[in-house]
C-alpha cells in the first residue's frame, strides 16, 4: 500500500471521528477554559477543526514559520459557531485530499522543516510530520477538547472505542 492511499483512509476515518466532537461543541461558550494556563475553548475547537488542513503546507511548501521575526505570529481564524466549525472542517479535509492525491510517496520523503522564529523547531521527512504534527497532534487535541466537551455538560462521542455517553 502507498503512504498516500494509507494517508487518505486515515484522513476520511479521522474527519469523521472529528465532525462526531465538533457536533456537540457547545456556542458561546468560546472563552471557556478548566484552568486558567488552558487554552480557551473556542480556540481549542477552531484548531480540532483546521488542523487536518495543515497536510497541504506540509506537502506544498518545504517548510513553515509559524513566528517569524519580521512577521506576524501564527493565529488561525476565530470561528464562532458549530456550523462554521464543520464548514472550516471540511474546508480542511476536502484541502488535505487534493493534497494527498496530488502528491506521491516519493515526495512524502523528503524532509519538511518547522520553524519559529527563523529557527529550526522540527525537521523530517514529510510522511513523519504528517503522522505526527497532523494525525497524532489531532488526536491529542480533539481529546481536550472531548474532556472540555465532559466539563460543559456535552455529550462526549465515542471516537476510538465507547464513550459514557455513546457505545459504538
Amino acid at each position: 500500500m502507498k503512504m498516500t492511499e494509507l494517508f487518505l483512509a486515515d484522513l476520511e476515518r479521522e474527519a469523521a471521528s472529528t465532525r462526531r466532537a465538533l457536533e456537540r461543541v457547545p456556542e458561546g461558550r468560546d472563552d471557556w477554559k478548566p484552568h486558567e494556563k488552558s487554552m480557551p475553548l473556542g480556540y481549542l475547537a477552531t484548531l480540532v477543526a483546521t488542523i487536518l488542513g495543515w497536510t497541504d503546507f506540509m506537502v506544498n511548501q518545504d517548510e513553515f514559520d509559524m513566528a517569524p521575526k519580521d512577521g506576524s505570529k501564527y493565529k488561525p481564524k476565530e470561528l464562532k459557531t458549530r456550523s462554521e466549525l464543520l464548514a472550516a472542517l471540511d474546508e480542511s479535509v476536502a484541502k488535505a485530499r487534493k493534497t494527498l492525491e496530488n502528491t506521491t510517496d516519493e515526495h512524502l520523503l523528503k524532509n519538511w522543516r518547522l520553524l519559529v522564529g527563523g529557527n529550526v523547531a522540527s525537521e523530517s521527512p514529510r510522511h513523519i510530520m504528517i503522522r505526527d504534527a497532523v494525525f497524532s497532534h489531532l488526536a491529542h487535541h480533539r481529546g481536550q477538547l472531548t474532556v472540555y466537551l465532559r466539563l460543559n455538560e456535552a455529550v462526549v462521542p465515542a471516537i476510538y472505542g465507547p464513550s459514557a455517553d455513546e457505545r459504538i
